[in-house]
């Protein structure tokens, strides 16, 4: 039996190649945010009873995991694998890849393209049907990780708070989230996971994507995205010629956003899909 999961920084997605259309949900698995014990009790509390009914069987005959998440860097993946080997079946062989591969093989399988992540964080790389070549650095939600949720959730608030956007906006968005200044500052600055905190801000856009002041600030946001990350990668020369695929929420819901600012800069988009794991499940079958 093979098991994949698929992680960000918000949730992750599990299940066995033999059945993949049984999907499991555990919050998300990143060793930049969380410890080994941290993601020990994840998989304890979260993922293991979900798995109760076929608990025996996976211990038993789970030959292979395969775990692809934010932040499985080199550095980080045995972190992450042992956390694995401590509750599930320790006789299985666990590679833990990095999300950006997840993606890769999901939308690309094994033909060249640039791949990228929108969901709560971001990132891109050049794949050649078999090895990534990164690009320019995500950096995080601080410093980077443009088009993001996390990045939306950020420009927004600050441009609330900051009263760069139009009166009846800034009324909305207190109304519609329920926040105020005080309780914003208190979980950026204060709480666990900031990012997931503005990344889920950032659908107060998707319901007034039809404003013209939000409509001009998300396709800035992807602007953004592209400029930084695309179009002065090392291999930014690929661009122009292959398909340029996305992978993850934020793709997903801003579609029409994604697709208006890559005709403006004369770019291809290929495949958008929200989750990569039923593209994983295809590869992991036809590597079996």
């Amino acid at each position: 039996m093979v098991l994949i999961a698929d992680s960000g920084s918000t949730k992750t997605a599990w299940c066995l190649v033999e059945d993949s259309k049984k999907v499991i949900y555990t919050q998300g698995i990143n060793p930049f945010q969380q410890t080994e014990e941290d993601i020990i009790v994840v998989l304890r509390q979260e993922l293991m009873p979900a798995l109760n009914p076929q608990l025996s069987t996976l211990n038993s005959q789970l030959s292979t995991l395969n775990f692809y998440g934010a932040g499985c860097t080199p550095e980080k993946a045995p972190l992450v694998a042992s956390a694995l080997r401590q509750v599930i079946n320790p006789d299985a062989t666990i590679h833990v890849e990095s999300d950006m591969l997840g993606a890769a093989r999901s939308v690309c399988q094994h033909s060249p393209g640039i791949v990228c992540i929108l969901g709560t964080g971001s990132n891109s790389c050049l794949y050649d049907g078999q090895t990534l070549h990164p690009g320019n650095p995500a950096l995080g939600y601080i410093l980077g990780d443009e088009g993001s949720g996390a990045y939306i959730g950020k420009r927004l608030v600050g441009d609330i708070l900051k009263r760069q956007l139009p009166e009846d906006l800034q009324t909305l968005f207190f109304e519609e989230t329920q926040e105020t200044q005080a309780t914003i500052i208190q979980k950026v600055y204060r709480a666990p996971l900031p990012n997931r905190f503005l990344a889920s801000l950032s659908p107060f856009c998707a319901r007034h994507r039809e404003h013209p002041a939000i409509h001009q600030f998300l396709l800035d946001c992807f602007h953004q995205f592209f400029l930084r990350n695309i179009l002065t990668a090392p291999w930014s020369h690929e661009a122009k010629t292959l398909p340029i695929h996305f992978v993850g929420s934020i793709a997903h819901h801003y579609q029409a956003e994604l697709n208006a600012v890559a005709t403006q800069l004369d770019l291809h988009i290929g495949q958008i899909v929200q989750a990569p794991l039923q593209g994983l499940v295809t590869y992991h079958q036809e590597k079996e």
